[in-house]
Formats: structure tokens, sequence, C-alpha cells
């Protein structure tokens, strides 16, 4: 397995970055977490889009163009040879000195792996999970924009550990005012009345890929969809629930709090959304086998 490292295709256990790394130092940096489903590198246009506007957000200069990034993504792709990939795409700040000055960062660190991705075992795939909200609230939209994917995901870390204390493997994250966010490491819609809710990014929900895919779905299949400020009661309340995110695909959600949601098992409509997503994931994206070669430099 290789990883592309600044510049460079590196056998995995080779692959670093400076310890003065402000990426490791302070979480000051960007990622991209994209699928591949049988050679598709699925919506890989949206999530360079993605990638480049939470950079230029933080004033850190990717330093390759979104055509090269695309190149290299492939070519990291390509090399691991597998028809299911998971890919995290990292740009962190770069190597400077111990304080906090950004501009004493010369020269970011771009670094592409792709390996694979299990988030949940299978079973919660097909019975649901159960999921809690917890006291750590969503960091507000009015100090960090919930759009950027930034590397610091200590305020989602500490969520994730007061689910595990709690017996479930996922959470629910509240914002300061007590609406809905989002879980974790995933986004969460509602079912109710006909319309699928999800909250809005101003709640501070990131603007997932998959999030946005499932109301593009949802749409197809003659469902209302809603971005809206949500709260317990709404969850509670719902016909169905479900989780969406690029690792975790789409898990229906069958308990919160202890109350049942809906009958207490996965929908049919979740599962609906299920197969037209699966079928999705096929379709949208970049081909392999047919990107143009990538002029990449490789470590011989």
């Amino acid at each position: 397995m290789q990883v592309y490292v600044n510049g460079r295709f590196v056998p995995a256990q080779e692959a670093s970055i400076s310890v003065f790394d402000h990426g490791f130092l302070y979480g000051d940096g960007v990622f991209e977490g994209i699928r591949v489903y049988g050679g598709t590198i699925f919506r890989l246009q949206q999530h360079l889009e993605r990638l480049y506007h939470s950079a230029l957000c933080l004033m850190l200069d990717i330093p390759m163009t979104p055509e090269a990034m695309r190149d290299a993504i492939v070519e990291t792709v390509r090399r691991r040879a597998l028809p299911n990939q998971y890919v995290r795409v990292v740009v962190s700040r770069g190597a400077g000195d111990l304080g906090l000055d950004p501009t004493l960062c010369p020269q970011p660190s771009v670094i592409i792996i792709a390996d694979t991705i299990a988030l949940y075992p299978e079973r919660y795939y097909t019975e649901g999970l159960d999921l809690v909200t917890v006291a750590t609230r969503r960091v507000s939209s009015d100090a960090l924009d919930p759009r950027i994917k930034s590397l610091n995901y200590l305020n989602n870390i500490m969520a994730k550990i007061e689910a595990q204390q709690a017996g479930v493997v996922e959470a629910v994250m509240l914002n300061a005012e007590g609406y809905v966010a989002e879980c974790t490491a995933d986004n969460v819609f509602v079912l109710r009345q006909g319309c699928l809710h999800t909250p809005s990014v101003a709640a501070g929900a990131l603007q997932g890929v998959t999030r946005d895919s499932v109301l593009e779905i949802a749409r197809g299949l003659g469902l209302e969809t809603a971005e809206s400020f949500l709260t317990r009661y709404d969850l509670y309340t719902a016909e169905e629930c479900l989780m969406t995110g690029t690792g975790a695909e789409i898990v229906p959600v069958v308990r919160i709090d202890g109350r049942r949601i809906g009958a207490g098992v996965p929908g049919p409509v979740t599962a609906r959304i299920r197969e037209a997503f699966a079928a999705l994931c096929h379709q949208d994206g970049v081909r392999v086998e047919r990107a143009e070669p990538a002029h990449v430099a490789s470590q011989a």
C-alpha cells in the first residue's frame, strides 16, 4: 500500500510529516473523506469543491490546482487496486514553529490515503441503531462555520466519548440553542408526515456530500424535503430516522434516548433511499480505469 505525501508515493509505513506541522499541533487544516464504489470515485467533483472552499475560508493555499489534486486522487485509487475504497485527503498548514502564527508555515502538506473502512457493524444497517443526545454542544456557527471541514474534531470526539459511556456507538449533538445539529460524524434525517427533514447548516450541520445526495434522492422518490430547525421532540416523534455520511453511508436509527422511533425497526422509506443511493454510487463519479494517466511523481 502506497500513500501520496507531498507529490510522492511512499510505502504506508514510511509516510510521515513533520512534528512541527500545524495540522498535527493545532488541527490547522482541512480534509475530505471520499468513497470509491466498484471503481467509481463517488462525486469527486463535489468533494474537491468542498475541500478548496474549506481551505479558502482558512486562507490555506493548497499547493496544487484542483485538476492536479483530482489526478493525484485518481492515481492513489488506481495504485490501491481495490474496487471499493475509502479515500482520505488531508491538507494541513505545514511545518512552522511551536507558535500559532500560520505565516511561519511556508509550505502546506498534502496527503492522500486510499484504504478500506467500516464504521459500524453490518447488523446496524439491517436492524438499526440506538442514539443518545449528549451534553457536549456543537461549536456555534458564529464561532466556526460548519461547512468548513477542518482537521479539528475534538468537539465531535468529546461527544463520541459520551455516546460510548452511555453504551451506544453514536450520539446526537445539539447546538447552544437546543436545536439538533448533527451526529458526531454523520448528518441526521427524520421523516415526519411525508417530509424528510434534516438540520439546517445554520443549526450547525455539516453540508455533507451524502446528505445532499439523500436530499436529491428523496425528491426523486416524490418526497418533500426540508432543511429545518429540529428539536429532540422532532426526533422522538419521527416516523423514521436515519444517519448519513461518507464513511457510514446510510444507517437506519430505531431508538433515541430510549424512545422507540416509529415501529422500532428500519422503515420502508429508509430502505428505498438506501436502495437508490446504492445505485447512484456506481453512476455518479469518476471511473478510475477511464481517467487520464496522472502526471504525479513517484518514488522509485
